[in-house]
């Protein structure tokens, strides 16, 4: 693909891209790709069935969120949904619903490595395929103090594992990390723009 021609897809994209999220991270990180989207955040139950484990928590979720989208697809319209998990010696840390689930998670995080699972689902009116991507992050011990302060001031509720590796706990916290570090910011920005161009490739 030249470069005259990307630029022409990545303007003039032949969907018309749908986010069904109200995720800032997620907004700001596919309108850096280069596409143009509207936003249209779904409402679904965020419940999954038990024996799900790791990866299949968000496939499950993201088809979940791309199904509670009501209204009718046009023909050129392409909904794209994600769901984001953090998992951790064979446990699954959603978001913290209070400071105390807070600061048991990060607690539990702290001196390991866990893993971020962020699963896409995209919809159109005729198909739907959905994809994750996985980044082990290594987190230092943490003092209880450190993790009181984080939580007092980022409030980071909405977000899973109860943390935000883009703010204050990852620049102080984090020792490495291995794979996207977009994926754990809930967007694997990469594998979006490629499933993206093969989307519309199928589409041709």
């Amino acid at each position: 693909m030249s470069k005259s021609n990307l630029q022409d897809l990545l303007l003039d994209f032949p969907f018309e891209l749908i986010l069904g999220s109200a995720s800032p991270r997620r907004q700001e990180l596919l309108g850096s790709l280069g596409f143009k989207y509207k936003l249209c955040p779904t409402h679904a139950d965020e419940n999954f069935p038990e024996h799900l484990k790791a990866q299949e928590i968000p496939l499950y979720l993201a088809e979940v969120k791309a199904n509670a989208y009501t209204k009718l697809l046009g023909k050129q319209e392409l909904l794209i949904t994600a769901d984001t998990i953090v998992w951790c010696e064979g446990k699954v840390y959603n978001k913290p619903e209070n400071y105390e689930q807070g600061m048991t998670m990060l607690r539990a995080l702290g001196g390991k490595m866990h893993e971020v699972f962020t699963a896409v689902c995209f919809k159109s009116a005729t198909k739907q395929i959905s994809f994750y991507d996985t980044s082990k992050v290594y987190f230092k011990e943490f003092s209880d103090e450190e993790i009181a302060y984080y939580l007092t001031k980022y409030q980071p509720y909405d977000k899973a594992g109860g943390y935000g590796v883009q703010d204050w706990i990852g620049y102080i916290g984090i020792d490495k990390i291995e794979g996207s570090f977009y994926n754990v910011m809930g967007l694997p920005v990469k594998k979006v723009y490629e499933e993206l161009i093969k989307f519309n490739s199928s589409h041709i």
